[in-house]
């Protein structure tokens, strides 16, 4: 019998099947899930340190619980893989990620086990709080457990869940999964109480009688000292948590010790019967089980394909990113204006701004998972003559809708919205593709947008950004630019302006942002061809140009627009509103960007050529409309 057939994860179909394995063997399981995302992960990218710290739990929650009669619900999915793995999706786990493969999220329509559909964080009490009320009103009796991260904690959302669930006092289970990575400040600031009790007079001057004591006794006074601040700090980070959630109406169970499976084990099966609010504190390490994650586990939280050996990221050599050029243009911009701060929401990395909080710290704000806050915090800035720019993926911006129209547009304040992985991201799917802000943002009053055609212009974009005085929104792609030569002077783009790439007589193609490049490529193979087309870089699509388009429309007839965002509402629209109002008539419009329909993961230009804006959809479009 071979190695490949005694492993034990090999015969686990479904969680049905952990129930007959001892402790020791799930050990065991523990280390072979954890070597199978290792492997997987290190080809398709993924999010590994968050599903590396979440095996034991994972599996002391299965094989405790019945699944899928008993629902488990997984905040964000970061530490999902483990669940996918053992729900019967270990033979496709290769696929993670892939074009038509598995998702890197729970996903309702892969599997009964993926109770809820998750990709951004907080969700999870609140959605396992409606399947409670759910169960309620039909009667039935199964459990309901909400398994979240410290992480997610930090979002107002998952408060105003705790604060329903404590005060309906129903039987549910939240799962705090603690890797200590971001819920430490949160307790740090409610445990501020607690620091003012023990800095009252009576308490100060005791405590400074007692070190005086202890410091007083030969050869061992600092190391006692020493150990009474561990204590006291041990008791304040014990105390707090449990408390909090207390008075929330929640029995507080833990800290327990994540990687101890027997230990986990043991307290959700005493846990089982209650029929009440319990919160189970779990303390896990993000990363655990591979060093270089252990050692870096920001690094790699979200990763692309990587040496195993090494932990060095697979980069092919390529220009810099957008993520890049914003960054560097922020820290130009910084020097010479010290108005202007950066806010993030938990992506300082990830939006390019690590070294602008190096070089200002004092104007870097990350304010963890609360997109709104952040928001608001920058209306705030701006009010007080600050330059606020909140650097934001585009699909997290949508949970602050109402704060970009109510706190900062509605009154016209200055705050600048750099959105990146705006348009198609890839791997991440649907819940992480920015295809929507272009119809979100041109109707709120005062917001501009606009989007650049390659790198350099999104440094000139970020420069017009910061000297305008109003909302302004930019919005850029995921990935690496164009490797086009950058200008080291910056000068502000005029509001409104866009340009004319190339003439021609016989159609034309408006294109905003990264549609540009591909509709110059599809112009230059119809010239070939012998149908001359025309490209215009719109630059803005609020305001549009209105001169330039409705001049290049009048000369040619024939329109194509290219846009990687919704139809709905998106440039297209603000075209054919444009053209409408004009009265134009006489000419032929064809549009092409995202139907009405969620994208599904994988590679980038897979996704523009199934979406019909890559160079050859766009010359299809070209010919159709010059047929029409």
């Amino acid at each position: 019998m071979d190695s490949e057939t005694k492993k034990i994860l090999n015969h686990i179909v479904s969680p049905g099947d952990l129930k007959g394995l001892s402790v020791d063997e799930l050990k065991t399981l523990a280390e072979e899930i954890r070597t199978l995302i290792i492997e997987t992960v290190s080809t398709t990218g993924g999010h590994l340190a968050s599903s590396l710290g979440a095996v034991e739990l994972t599996l002391a929650l299965h094989y405790v619980f019945n699944a899928p009669r008993d629902k488990i619900i997984w905040d964000v999915g970061h530490q999902a893989y483990a669940h996918k793995i053992i729900t019967g999706r270990r033979d496709r786990f290769n696929t993670l990620r892939k074009l038509d493969g598995i998702s890197g999220f729970p996903k309702r329509s892969e599997s009964e086990y993926d109770v809820f559909g998750v990709g951004h964080s907080s969700t999870s009490i609140s959605a396992a709080a409606g399947i409670v009320e759910a169960r309620c009103l039909t009667g039935d009796d199964y459990k309901v457990i909400a398994v979240i991260g410290d992480g997610s904690m930090s979002a107002g959302m998952a408060y105003e869940g705790i604060n329903w669930t404590g005060d309906r006092q129903k039987d549910i289970i939240i799962v705090l999964n603690d890797n200590e990575m971001s819920i430490s400040p949160n307790v740090g600031a409610m445990s501020s109480y607690l620091n003012s009790i023990m800095t009252g007079q009576q308490l100060t001057r005791l405590r400074a009688e007692v070190k005086k004591y202890l410091r007083s006794v030969p050869g061992i006074g600092e190391q006692m000292v020493r150990l009474t601040k561990q204590a006291e700090e041990a008791l304040k980070g014990f105390f707090v948590p449990g408390v909090l959630f207390e008075e929330m109406g929640f029995m507080y169970v833990g800290p327990l010790e994540g990687h101890r499976i027997d230990h986990l084990i043991r307290n959700f099966q005493n846990i089982k019967e209650l029929k009440r609010p319990l919160l189970v504190h779990v303390i896990t390490k993000k990363g655990k089980g591979y060093e270089h994650a252990e050692e870096a586990p920001e690094r790699f939280h979200g990763v692309g394909p990587f040496d195993v050996a090494e932990g060095e990221l697979k980069k092919p050599a390529a220009p810099p990113s957008y993520t890049q050029v914003f960054g560097e243009t922020m820290e130009i911009l910084a020097r010479e204006d010290d108005r202007i701060v950066a806010i993030t929401a938990a992506m300082g990395r990830g939006t390019g701004l690590q070294g602008f909080a190096q070089l200002f710290p004092g104007r870097f704000f990350d304010v963890g998972i609360a997109e709104q806050h952040g928001v608001t915090l920058a209306a705030g800035l701006a009010t007080e003559g600050m330059i606020p720019v909140v650097a934001i993926y585009s699909t997290f911006l949508q949970r602050a809708f109402d704060q970009v129209v109510h706190d900062v547009c509605l009154q016209n304040l200055h705050v600048v919205f750099a959105l990146d992985r705006a348009g198609v991201v890839g791997d991440d799917g649907p819940t992480h593709h920015g295809l929507l802000d272009l119809s979100y943002l041109r109707c709120v009053p005062n917001m501009v947008v606009m989007a650049p055609k390659d790198e350099n212009e999104l440094a000139h974009m970020v420069k017009t950004a910061v000297c305008h005085d109003g909302p302004v929104a930019v919005r850029y792609p995921r990935g690496a630019g164009l490797g086009v030569p950058r200008d080291t002077a910056l000068v502000p783009c005029e509001i409104g302006r866009g340009e004319r790439l190339r003439d021609g007589r016989d159609a034309a193609i408006l294109a905003l942002g990264s549609t540009v490049k591909p509709s110059c490529e599809a112009a230059e193979i119809l010239a070939k061809e012998g149908i001359d087309v025309a490209v215009v870089n719109a630059r803005f699509i609020k305001p549009l140009d209105a001169d330039l388009l409705l001049e290049t429309a009048a000369r040619v007839k024939h329109i194509v627009i290219v846009e990687e965002n919704v139809l709905m509402g998106g440039f297209g629209s603000a075209v054919l509103e444009l053209f409408q109002e004009r009265g134009l008539t006489g000419i032929t419009v064809e549009r092409r960007g995202i139907d009405d329909t969620f994208v599904e993961q994988g590679p980038q230009a897979i996704l523009w050529q199934r979406c019909g804006i890559d160079a050859a959809g766009i010359m299809s479009a070209v010919k159709a409309c010059l047929e029409g």
